[in-house]
């Protein structure tokens, strides 16, 4: 594992073209991410990357999933999460 990635946090988010939902989850997402700088934002379009989105076993959008530096999936959700949901799934990645 590369030193620069030790206690980072990966966030990726599932979202689809459409879905208004989404568009809220991206917000929280965002401010979750500038207030943890270990917090890398990955957004992944389940209409342009069905395989990605297979993979993943993702059901819904947004589907938001959190893994640790290695790799490792610690937090997943369906919806719109709150902020205070994230930091804490945060807190328990890093």
């Amino acid at each position: 594992m590369p030193a620069d990635a030790v206690g980072r946090v990966n966030i990726r988010l599932y979202t689809s073209s459409f879905c208004g939902a989404c568009s809220q989850a991206r917000v929280v997402v965002d401010q979750a991410a500038a207030l943890v700088g270990a917090a890398r934002v990955t957004e992944v379009n389940v209409a342009f990357h069905p395989d990605d989105a297979e993979r993943a076993a993702i059901a819904a959008t947004p589907t938001i999933v959190l893994e640790n530096a290695a790799g490792t999936e610690v937090f997943r959700a369906e919806g719109v999460p709150t902020l205070h949901q994230v930091l804490a799934a945060l807190a328990l990645a890093v």
